[in-house]
């Protein structure tokens, strides 16, 4: 019996310990929540608001389609430059004489878009910058001649045309009405993989990274850094290749022209930056009208307004493009604008740095009439300005048609019969200035080298050499054959005009 009654004692315990152990950890449990958001399915999809202000899931197979067909893959070629009958000197190596070697041809690629359907591209100015044969692969694998219709340095972009009617292209849409933080696909043609579509967001509107660093080309120093900067940044996968390749929007619309990366690496590391499209219209329209880029010019040399350099200057606003100072003939200063002059709008567009002033202004033509509104000392002044071109005038300028002579950049001159006897030669011209052209891009010629033969015509004379080269045509192969002083044997150097 005592043994009974131990046995259920032990059995009440027991069971109320176990009771007790339940409850413990049954509180614990239900102290942990997991939150579960009805309508949502499982699989990650990103949604976006239609026209109707409906969530519907994000989707860019349509863009994919739409926009594709308009991009191109461009691939650029230089010609082979110097040649030699003498496949190596090594004591001439040794002293460090003109190289013999030849040169094979170099290449480049890059990306286009189509934007017109007679077979207008657009690119950037670094994909066929230099380039003797421009070749252009179209989405169905068809690859067609380039003519370059013209470059703008001071935006790295340029226009090429193929003979192709009838092709698929992209319409502008205005880049400022893009919005950071919206979507956005980037298609090229990177690592030579044709048709490539990566998508992301625009991460920043009006980057200036000094990536360009175009200076002028007129002689005039105080021109200096005439790049325009003003890069609509995503985050959008670019790599090397998608130079010149579209940035979209969702409706496949062009929103601008991919052209850097930002990369510790060379390659995608989170950076890329696109060309607005309000620039590449602007930059396009003028290379095909004219040639050339009709670039209205304030004259005004300007940076951002920080709160270090308003404290400096005593301003009363931390934003807006200082006036720092003026170029010679320039349209601001005529107009009665003054230095330390905060310019804060540009007609009705805001002014909040630096890079806003020179991307306004750069669409602009000489002979455009703005109201430009400043900060003057506390108050607000507006003046109008009459933009001119960078000569200082109101007129259009025309691209300088160039011959196939002056693409050489050859100045020669006649050599003395003395050095001719002491070198054994019965003729020959000296190369006095080698100026940027092709014979100093693509060969290896150097100052100081005596022309004795062109092709297979002697030369006596400085004249001569000018006649028998303005005879040629662009595309003709020229060969010249001389020696050096100093290195008395012949070499050959051969070029395409």
């Amino acid at each position: 019996m005592n043994k009974f009654f131990q046995l259920v004692v032990a059995a009440i315990i027991g069971s109320g310990i176990t009771l007790a152990v339940n409850q413990w950890f049954g509180n614990e449990k239900a102290n942990v929540k997991i939150e579960h958001i009805a309508g949502v399915p499982a699989s990650a999809v990103a949604y976006t608001v239609n026209e109707n202000g409906e969530a519907v899931p994000l989707d860019f197979t349509g863009t994919a389609d739409k926009v594709t067909p308009a991009v191109v893959h461009i691939r650029s070629t230089q010609e082979m430059g110097a040649i030699s009958r003498n496949s190596r000197d090594p004591l001439r190596e040794f002293f460090n004489g003109p190289s013999p070697m030849q040169r094979g041809p170099s290449q480049s690629t890059g990306s286009g878009v189509i934007i017109n359907k007679n077979g207008y591209i657009v690119t950037n100015n670094h994909v066929v910058q230099g380039a003797d044969i421009v070749e252009v692969t179209l989405n169905d694998n068809s690859t067609y001649k380039a003519e370059v219709i013209g470059t703008d340095p001071d935006t790295d972009l340029a226009v090429i045309k193929v003979s192709n009617k009838d092709l698929p292209y992209l319409s502008f849409v205005d880049s400022d009405q893009a919005k950071v933080g919206q979507w956005v696909l980037a298609v090229g043609n990177p690592f030579n993989l044709n048709s490539t579509v990566t998508a992301g967001i625009i991460s920043a509107k009006g980057r200036n990274i000094n990536i360009i660093n175009s200076n002028s080309r007129d002689g005039n120093e105080q021109l200096g850094n005439t790049a325009i900067e003003s890069f609509i940044q995503t985050d959008a996968a670019i790599n090397p290749g998608n130079s010149g390749g579209a940035l979209v929007s969702l409706d496949g619309g062009l929103l601008g022209i991919n052209t850097a990366i930002a990369s510790p690496t060379g390659s995608y590391s989170g950076y890329g930056f696109a060309v607005p499209s309000n620039i590449v219209s602007k930059v396009v329209e003028d290379l095909i009208a004219f040639g050339t880029v009709q670039r209205g010019w304030l004259g005004v040399t300007v940076q951002n307004v920080t709160s270090d350099l308003a404290k400096q200057e005593k301003l009363d606003r931390n934003e807006g493009a200082f006036i720092v100072d003026f170029a010679e003939n320039s349209s601001a200063k005529e107009a009665g604008l003054q230095k330390g002059d905060v310019v804060i709008q540009l007609d009705d567009a805001d002014i909040k740095s630096s890079t806003a002033l020179i991307e306004y202004i750069g669409r602009k033509r000489p002979g455009d009439k703005i109201s430009v509104k400043v900060d003057r000392q506390g108050k607000v002044v507006t003046v109008p300005v009459t933009l001119k071109n960078r000569n200082g005038e109101l007129s259009t300028i025309r691209r300088e048609e160039k011959s196939a002579f002056a693409s050489l950049g050859l100045v020669v001159e006649d050599v003395d019969q003395k050095i001719l006897n002491r070198l054994e030669l019965k003729n020959g011209v000296r190369v006095s200035k080698l100026d940027n052209g092709k014979l100093l891009r693509y060969t290896e010629m150097r100052e100081g080298f005596i022309i004795t033969h062109i092709d297979d015509q002697a030369v006596k004379s400085s004249k001569e050499v000018n006649e028998i080269l303005k005879k040629k045509k662009e595309g003709d192969l020229v060969t010249f054959s001389g020696i050096y002083e100093d290195f008395p044997r012949e070499y050959i150097y051969a070029l395409r005009m």
